[in-house]
């Protein structure tokens, strides 16, 4: 079997990714001899959209991450995408559960006092749980949320069920779901539908004690809507590891909110990063060279 020629773009790619491509099987070679290319940064659209006009024998391109929306309005039919999707729901989960075991609890009040506290928390153990988005996040979360003895619903864009759950609704039905969550947690991707979707309106809908974790994208929250909404108490609090801005700027309101945790953007590290995706290249390449159906397609229609 003819190893599959893939090209590293753009110049400079790391190394940990050649040893990927090595380890499936693939050879290296230049962009205008490889019937495939893994792009190495998350960023880049107007150099890759180039590179492939340039190159029109490509049949297959890698992207890094799981979010691609840096690269919309360049997917095509002509060529397989493959992105890093599901690569990052264990850490990422992880993250979110760690995120909301910490506000629901308080931890972010306690670590910014410097005098002894009134006791404040709730429970996420038989907490009432929505999560927005139905990807690997999703699975992985539930999976952590077992222990807890949660009541979850997931909302999607169909409501086709999802294992774990206790119910899964169409995205039309979110606005039902808000006033009786403890938590809600934005896991989905950033698509036209989906940027701004809890702006004012919704926050208000939202129990004065509920969390809202978002590990999806910034755009996913209005973010002056936010300020107001924990300023005026209408939501008990937000830990966001994604802004938007991002990075948000120094002296922004958020940062001294006393109802809001923030990490910036580290639901998954590097050095997280670097074996998982690392496996699902070398994972595809193999797949590519046999034939087989890649890991992670990206739907050009969808944009996801």
């Amino acid at each position: 079997m003819t190893a599959p020629r893939i090209a590293l773009e753009p110049a400079g790619t790391r190394s940990w990714l050649a040893d990927a491509v090595a380890g499936g099987g693939g050879e290296i070679v230049p962009v205008a001899e490889a019937e495939a290319i893994v792009w190495a940064v998350p960023t880049g659209r107007d150099d890759l959209r180039a590179t492939l006009d340039a190159n029109p024998q490509i049949r297959w391109v890698q992207l890094p991450w799981a979010g691609v929306e840096p690269f919309a309005g360049i997917f095509d039919h002509d060529r397989v995408w493959t992105s890093g999707k599901g690569v990052y729901a264990e850490p990422v989960a992880e993250h979110v559960l760690t995120l909301a075991l910490a506000g629901m609890r308080g931890l972010g009040t306690y670590a910014r006092a410097t005098s002894w506290q009134p006791p404040r928390g709730r429970n996420l153990l038989g907490a009432n749980v929505v999560v927005i988005g139905a990807g690997g996040i999703c699975d992985s979360l539930l999976r952590l949320l077992g222990p807890f003895g949660c009541d979850v619903t997931v909302v999607r864009k169909r409501p086709i069920p999802v294992g774990g759950a206790t119910r899964t609704v169409g995205i039309d039905s979110l606005d039902d779901t808000l006033a009786v969550a403890d938590l809600v947690v934005i896991a989905a991707a950033l698509t036209p539908e989906t940027t701004g979707l809890f702006d004012r309106r919704r926050l208000a809908l939202m129990a004065p004690t509920a969390w809202l974790v978002n590990l999806g994208r910034g755009g996913h929250i209005v973010t002056d809507d936010l300020v107001a909404a924990l300023s005026d108490g209408i939501i008990g609090g937000a830990a966001i590891d994604v802004t938007d801005p991002e990075p948000l700027p120094e002296g922004h309101p958020l940062w001294t909110e006393e109802r809001c945790i923030i990490t910036p953007h580290v639901g998954n590290t590097p050095e997280m990063a670097k074996p998982l995706l690392g496996a699902r290249v070398a994972g595809n390449v193999a797949r590519f060279g046999r034939g087989e159906p890649l890991v992670g397609i990206v739907d050009p229609d969808l944009g996801y």
